[in-house]
């Protein structure tokens, strides 16, 4: 880890700015928030006017003033202002007021595998301005690893793979670093265009902005296995005169139209196996790899992704918030470190 176990155990909050939703993580009272990074804003006055999940309800059904913006994407703050504004609504003045009490107020968040100085700036920023004097930045890698429960600091391989809506990392850890990892630019959001697009051509249909997702729309149950159901009826607007139309969709016909998309994923999990070490690549025959974030819970997709490496696949008992909660441990002081001492000459 490039920040010590012993700096996160003085940090006071964590907070996951994830594409898809926000997290935050308040040392002893725990999880406080779990929200969708959105946030309604009246373009007239410039007044926040909604946060959260009422924010997301109002996407595609407000008024030509209010605009609904979305102030992170890909785990990157891309306006830093806005998310301050929705971290504060999201948190709540009595919590910000109690953690501004605090001496010396530290935070801690995660970031994106690899990202870039600007992001990792942008995400500090974002998080003085909510009073922290000091942030310290995990890798979602290991922070993901530690909240699910693997020994990340035994020298021994674990697989860890992150399911975000923008993006899913992969990485082989031991010893409480990242040997090998691989970011692939596919996540939920790929899958969900897969979807509108197969309907768009195929169907003639367009689909309301809050349907799109894959777990309500076609793939229940068995979802990518053939076991899955055999067709799914779908509500939306016809393309050609506008009017509410529904249709009966071949879902095999929707699990080809997503396979593309999941091809990337298979591919970024082959090149991260290529690049470990041998002994760590045994290790994982046995161990497998533990899936988190929320597009794991897609279901079928770890049987697919079994069924094509050949290593177990496992998913993770809470994957939406397992980074979050890795954070958490570390704040808490749970994590103890593997001691590396010298020997004596």
């Amino acid at each position: 880890m490039t920040v010590s176990l012993e700096q996160l155990s003085r940090c006071h909050f964590a907070v996951d700015l994830g594409a898809a939703r926000t997290r935050v993580y308040v040392k002893g009272a725990g999880l406080v928030v779990d929200q969708p990074s959105v946030a309604a804003v009246n373009t007239r006055t410039g007044a926040l006017i909604a946060v959260g999940d009422f924010a997301e309800q109002m996407t595609g059904r407000t008024p030509q003033y209010i605009r609904v913006v979305r102030p992170v994407s890909g785990g990157t703050v891309v306006d830093i202002e806005m998310a301050q504004r929705m971290l504060r609504h999201l948190i709540g003045d009595r919590m910000r007021r109690a953690l501004r009490r605090k001496p010396r107020l530290r935070a801690a968040a995660c970031t994106p595998h690899e990202a870039d100085p600007l992001a990792r700036r942008a995400t500090i920023e974002t998080l003085v301005g909510l009073g922290a004097r000091r942030v310290e930045l995990v890798d979602t890698l290991i922070a993901a690893a530690v909240g699910c429960g693997l020994p990340v600091e035994r020298p021994e391989a674990t697989m860890v793979m992150v399911c975000g809506a923008a993006a899913t990392q992969v990485a082989v850890l031991s010893l409480g670093s990242i040997v090998t990892a691989e970011r692939i630019p596919v996540g939920g959001e790929a899958v969900d265009r897969a979807i509108v697009q197969h309907l768009r051509h195929a169907h003639e249909l367009m689909l309301p902005s809050q349907s799109v997702r894959p777990l309500q729309i076609a793939l229940s149950d068995n979802g990518l296995t053939p076991q899955g159901p055999a067709s799914t009826e779908i509500h939306g607007r016809d393309v050609a005169t506008g009017l509410a139309r529904s249709v009966r969709v071949d879902t095999a016909a929707m699990r080809d139209a997503i396979h593309t998309p999941l091809l990337a994923v298979l591919d970024g999990i082959g090149k991260v196996l290529r690049d470990c070490p041998p002994d760590l690549v045994a290790d994982l025959v046995d161990r497998g790899i533990m899936m988190v974030g929320g597009t794991a819970l897609l279901p079928g997709l770890d049987k697919m992704l079994q069924e094509a490496i050949g290593i177990p696949v496992h998913i993770a008992e809470r994957p939406d918030i397992c980074a979050v909660q890795g954070l958490g441990e570390m704040l808490e002081g749970r994590i103890a470190p593997l001691v590396l001492a010298p020997l004596a000459a």
